[in-house]
């Protein structure tokens, strides 16, 4: 089961017979007219430098087929604990910080197509 401790903040993830399930987390980003290559650039660097990060399975980093200056990077985790222990640690901010500056919102549609563009 899964929920949020109004009283504390925490946020608890989804349950499977008692042990915890695999999440995947998305983040939308949106690259100016000519920096698409920025992104993928900022993308790789954040990439190397979580390698070995405990918990973290993998991520990919997905561009839309429909609108090329769209992209998404969606990653995966052990569970949702081990997730949000790693985004309120202190390296999440600093390591995470180069795709800032393109940090978009989700489609307006129920669906996008992406494809991946590189793995991890």
């Amino acid at each position: 089961m899964s929920g949020v401790d109004t009283r504390s903040g925490t946020v608890s993830g989804p349950r499977q017979e008692g042990r915890a399930r695999p999440v995947r987390v998305v983040v939308w980003y949106r690259a100016p007219e000519g920096e698409d290559e920025a992104v993928q650039a900022a993308y790789h660097g954040i990439s190397q430098a979580m390698a070995g990060t405990p918990g973290l399975l993998g991520n990919e980093l997905l561009r839309s087929v429909t609108d090329p200056s769209a992209f998404a990077v969606m990653s995966h985790w052990e569970d949702f604990e081990v997730f949000n222990r790693w985004e309120r640690g202190p390296s999440h901010q600093t390591t995470t910080a180069p795709l800032v500056p393109y940090l978009g919102k989700a489609p307006d549609r129920h669906f996008e197509l992406y494809e991946v563009t590189a793995a991890y």
